[in-house]
């Protein structure tokens, strides 16, 4: 599977068509809409709208808040309308934002992820084949529909699955039930390669698939710019986003692989108390270097290549040209970026 690479494509609905158009000019193979702020849905509709050849999807949607016939419905309609170029990405998000922001009971996050995978596929299933819905799960059922609530079979039923993974267990999930993994930012190289990788290939085999043939992206925070001064300014911004992360309780194990147990502890005591500038101080330019990829455009490529070869089968790098001359320098970069070795490759 060669390198492919994406980025992220924002979510104002008055620029998406324009700048979909303009990132498959670049030669960009996937673009992605994470949820924040806003729907991650929405902007899609108008990505398979404005492009032929690009790949794009959720990256990730948050499952839970949404059922899975819902996010079923949702999944099929982008995959027909954009001719099968549809990617569902999906992550749990943590409790705390379940229960007090979505309104959603928790339950143990793993076991649940999968039972709403094996609810969608059924629900798919029954569209594509006629299938007589009798999926009941755990948590889930699909026993229920007519033809009135039916949208029927499309051209490319084979939706892609990958779901978002800083923890074992989703790791092994996703190469179990799973299309491929989107590894969170907040992973470090070191993380990814002794325990998130070693997972998602146990997870394949438990299913007897060929792990080489799993979606992998993600991992590691880009921070670049055309200039020394620009790749600064990137830094910083970087490093308060790594210090919000690092004092989340769920992504303790990320920090305990380096033996940062009192740095996390400190930041989440932090965090808790609101002081969120005291924070970033505890992130130190080690810790920077083991969690993100830091040069200047034309140091891109090879500081790339040292981190993601032989892990990942896709890539990120967002860059906003201005005019022609670094219009010709992306196309050139995302060119050398896949020609870094996919797994399997290396």
């Amino acid at each position: 599977m060669p390198m492919t690479v994406g980025t992220g494509i924002g979510t104002d609905m008055h620029a998406v068509g324009e700048r979909a158009r303009r990132l498959e000019s670049l030669g960009y193979d996937f673009v992605g809409v994470g949820e924040t702020q806003h729907n991650p849905f929405l902007p899609l509709v108008l990505v398979a709208e404005h492009t032929e050849r690009i790949h794009f999807g959720t990256s990730v949607a948050i499952a839970f808040p949404r059922v899975p016939h819902i996010t079923a419905n949702i999944a099929w309609d982008l995959s027909k309308y954009s001719g099968g170029r549809f990617v569902l990405g999906l992550g749990t998000q943590v409790k705390g934002h379940n229960e007090r922001r979505f309104s959603v009971p928790w339950a143990p996050p793993g076991p649940r992820l999968r039972d709403y995978i094996s609810c969608m596929r059924a629900i798919w299933d029954s569209w594509q084949n006629g299938t007589k819905p009798s999926y009941e799960g755990e948590y889930y059922q699909y026993k229920l529909t007519s033809p009135f609530f039916n949208p029927g079979p499309i051209e490319h039923p084979e939706i892609k699955i990958v779901i978002s993974a800083v923890n074992p267990f989703n790791a092994r999930l996703a190469g179990e039930v799973c299309d491929g993994i989107a590894i969170h930012g907040f992973s470090t190289f070191k993380y990814i390669r002794e325990v998130l990788i070693p997972a998602v290939h146990e997870g394949a085999r438990r299913a007897e698939k060929d792990p080489g043939e799993l979606k992998i992206s993600g991992g590691g925070f880009i921070v670049t710019g055309r200039t020394e001064q620009e790749v600064a300014a990137a830094r910083e911004r970087t490093r308060r986003q790594i210090s919000f992360y690092a004092s989340t309780r769920s992504y303790s194990r990320v920090m305990q692989t380096h033996g940062w147990d009192d740095e996390a502890a400190q930041l989440h005591r932090l965090s808790i108390e609101g002081k969120w500038d005291d924070m970033v101080g505890i992130v130190t330019d080690d810790m920077m270097e083991e969690f993100c990829v830091i040069g200047t455009w034309d140091e891109l490529h090879g500081k790339m290549r040292e981190k993601y070869a032989g892990i990942n089968t896709q890539v990120s790098f967002a860059a906003d040209p201005r005019n022609p001359d670094e219009e010709a320098q992306i196309k050139e970069i995302i060119a050398d970026l896949k020609t870094i070795p996919a797994v399997g490759e290396a």
